[in-house]
């Protein structure tokens, strides 16, 4: 039925149209007790073999929503409703911003994928951490906060900036992101390199410490896709080096390599995210394992469409999994099948838990 509906309708509207749409709809029926209630039980049922814990922290399940859809914290309960395990939310800037021009977002159907070129649009990380201090929360959900540069700050003062956003959202944050990897704000990716991304770091965790004294709050770092393999081990090399709690690999990709969708569409600038992404996304995660083992969390995000690629991600080293473009293809079922099918497969394998699977596979190849 949603596919249907999503070819004569959100197909014909602008990406962006169907998606401030879609997400009123999500917002207006977490409103509702009662409707509330039963769209949980119906798209969001638990199973108890998949209860994760990640950074001290317990959740339902391994999968959770990416940072890019909720950018401003006002559909926490929403996609919980729908059934993710943990939700991130942002990425938010020290100040509010537009983002960048329109048209920005396009979807490539042929190619389940998406690409973008937001720009960050938020409404700030004061007016966030305001919502999220006054949210009264209606289902139990681990909230992520994804942290990025404004983009009219000098990237020789972008430590500055990230504090800014970490001092007013650390309190409010389960967790909290730094995203240095997005393609969509001129010199953002520069922040990765470990000169750069040293300093910058240990400004954020001095930053969470001061502000939230009674609590650690886990601290992690978002790379690109597109980063040298060295660069991907030096990366993993600082982060236990800085004792960082955990790196999302990976962000949307500037690669359009294997796509099939009509040049019009590939051709657009921004960052490529959905299935063309899985294969390399995976190939990151997995040395990113081979190179910190159990020392540090890893989050498991791009191109991941079916518990077939939930449970890869797992054996490769995830101990947590993130979506976000697949939601769009696949609609508010998504969720309920993703368990479904996970929790099928962790029964038929040779693991007693998740926490058993996780890095089995290369695990097995470095033997």
């Amino acid at each position: 039925m949603y596919n249907l509906f999503f070819r004569l309708f959100f197909q014909r509207m602008d990406a962006e149209k169907a998606h401030h749409l879609a997400f009123r709809w999500i917002r207006l029926v977490a409103r509702v007790p009662v409707l509330r209630t039963f769209v949980a039980a119906a798209l969001a049922p638990r199973y108890k073999e998949l209860r994760t814990e990640a950074f001290g922290l317990r959740m339902h399940g391994p999968f959770g929503l990416a940072a890019g859809f909720d950018k401003n914290a006002v559909a926490v309960d929403g996609m919980a409703m729908l059934g993710f395990d943990h939700v991130e939310i942002g990425t938010v800037t020290g100040e509010a911003q537009p983002g960048n021009p329109k048209k920005r977002l396009f979807r490539l159907v042929a190619d389940r994928a998406l690409i973008n070129r937001m720009g960050f649009n938020n409404e700030g990380s004061l007016v966030v951490a305001a919502r999220l201090a006054s949210r009264e929360p209606v289902f139990r959900t681990v909230v992520g906060v994804n942290i990025g540069k404004t983009k009219t700050v000098p990237e020789e003062e972008a430590a500055g900036d990230y504090v800014k956003s970490a001092e007013r959202l650390a309190p409010y944050a389960d967790y909290l992101v730094v995203n240095v990897s997005s393609p969509n704000t001129p010199g953002l990716r520069n922040l990765q390199a470990v000169d750069h991304l040293r300093p910058l770091l240990g400004a954020v965790r001095e930053a969470a410490d001061r502000v939230v004294p009674g609590r650690h709050v886990p601290l992690l770092v978002k790379i690109a896709p597109d980063l040298a393999d060295e660069d991907v081990d030096a990366v993993a090399d600082l982060a236990v080096e800085l004792g960082l709690d955990g790196i999302i690999a990976t962000n949307t990709t500037i690669a359009r390599e294997g796509l099939t969708s009509e040049a019009s569409l590939t051709e657009e600038t921004g960052g490529l995210s959905g299935a063309p992404l899985k294969a390399r996304s995976l190939e990151v995660l997995r040395r990113l394992y081979a190179r910190v083992g159990d020392r540090i969390t890893l989050v498991g995000v791009g191109g991941v469409e079916s518990a077939e690629d939930v449970w890869e991600r797992i054996l490769a080293g995830a101990t947590l999994v993130q979506g976000y473009s697949a939601f769009i293809y696949e609609g508010p079922f998504w969720n309920r099948a993703l368990h479904k099918g996970l929790a099928a497969r962790l029964r038929t394998s040779p693991y007693a838990s998740l926490a058993d699977a996780v890095g089995a596979d290369v695990r097995r190849t470095t033997v």
